[in-house]
């Protein structure tokens, strides 16, 4: 387990899977991070229980320190050894939790985790242009706006612009010129 302020990341465990199951099969969420499409409990099951059988990605669930259940997680995958670069991302399941700190908490937690157990420099995310409250709490993780992908998703009848973001490991950023 690796420990923050208030929450710690560690494994899924299977009694964890009817609360992913449920966050995963939310229509009202899927706008903050993809169109909704109904899942299959089997396949689900599945992807996350095998999930770290591919080294190119790492899975944590999210737990507020002593509590028993998961309140999100965050998946680092895309992972890249040559370039030293991954992709990260974070979903705080339930409403209630979310604007707590828990998100930036982990998200600390994380980032520390790729620059110092994956030996990484460089951390990619995208977000939806809407959603103001992931992109001022990436902001504050140090994350830069790199561009945008304007009308790169089709979603409820509307185009969504798509904000591509990165973070640089502090020590091994390039001085320019």
């Amino acid at each position: 387990m690796l420990f923050g302020n208030t929450v710690a990341l560690g494994p899924i465990f299977p009694v964890d899977l009817e609360r992913l199951f449920r966050w995963m099969d939310n229509a009202d969420d899927a706008r903050l991070n993809e169109p909704y499409r109904p899942l299959n409990w089997q396949h689900q099951e599945a992807f996350w229980l095998n999930a770290d059988q591919d080294a190119s990605r790492v899975f944590f669930a999210i737990r507020v320190q002593d509590a028993p259940h998961i309140v999100g997680f965050i998946q680092i995958h895309k992972i890249h050894a040559i370039h030293r670069s991954a992709l990260i991302g974070i979903r705080i399941g339930e409403v209630e939790d979310r604007g707590k700190g828990l998100a930036a908490d982990a998200m600390a937690i994380a980032i520390e985790y790729c620059w110092r157990d994956l030996n990484l420099s460089r951390l990619e995310l995208t977000v939806f242009a809407h959603n103001e409250p992931a992109r001022r709490l990436y902001h504050r993780l140090g994350f830069v706006e790199e561009g945008i992908s304007r009308n790169a998703l089709f979603m409820g009848g509307n185009w969504i612009d798509v904000v591509n973001m990165a973070l640089m490991r502090p020590d091994r950023v390039a001085p320019e010129g």
